[in-house]
């Protein structure tokens, strides 16, 4: 795809935080004041990505790309929670995520070290390091227009889950016997061709497909 230019790359970071503010009010107005561990949910969430993309020596396991890459965006939500939190977001972070090339193939071996670095780097310093991040993101490979549409898709479906009891308890999470990310990353592959609409019309979807869980 085309180089994304500077101006663009901070666009889509501003899109980003704007949401992400917009869902973290949702969960707690003060959220800012809580003092959340927002490094341990990150490293919590890689071992939860080396699930999905398999470990174990002693039996057969085929990586859920689709599963790993929603993962890695669970934790840019953290992530950008902290930046935001501790106050502006440095102002190399886009330059950074639109550095990372999607040219490659998967090295297995490459992005479960890549993965286990950025989670000792969360329990070492109790902060998100960025450049461990990127790396993560190119070993999968992922890309920064990748990481923004992927972002905004499990956006939406983290405010549905919040507006439909997801904080009390009440949310069901199994839809016709499949999690949620599952339905998302269906809708995402039919929505693709309007992205201006994907934020609506994916909300609308998901709310369909829960009518019927």
């Amino acid at each position: 795809m085309p180089d994304i230019s500077a101006t663009q790359a901070q666009t889509m970071l501003n899109t980003m935080a704007v949401m992400q503010e917009e869902h973290n009010l949702l969960v707690h107005a003060q959220w800012r004041e809580q003092g959340f561990e927002f490094y341990r949910a990150m490293w919590v969430e890689c071992a939860e990505m080396l699930d999905h993309f398999g470990w174990k020596w002693w039996k057969q396991q085929s990586p859920d790309i689709d599963q790993v890459k929603l993962e890695l965006v669970d934790i840019w939500h953290f992530a950008l929670s902290e930046l935001m939190r501790d106050g502006d977001i440095p102002g190399d972070v886009a330059e950074q995520l639109a550095a990372v090339a999607a040219d490659q193939t998967t090295d297995a071996d490459a992005f479960r070290l890549a993965i286990e670095t950025l989670a000792g780097s969360c329990l070492q310093t109790r902060s998100f390091d960025i450049q461990a991040f990127t790396a993560a993101m190119a070993t999968l490979p992922m890309d920064y227009a990748e990481l923004y549409a992927l972002y905004i898709g499990k956006n939406m479906l983290n405010r549905f889950r919040q507006n439909n009891g997801y904080k009390s308890g009440e949310y069901k999470k199994l839809w016709q016997g499949r999690e949620d990310n599952e339905h998302l990353i269906e809708l995402l592959a039919e929505l693709s061709d309007d992205p201006e609409q994907l934020p609506q019309r994916l909300y609308a979807g998901l709310e369909a497909r829960y009518a019927t869980a």
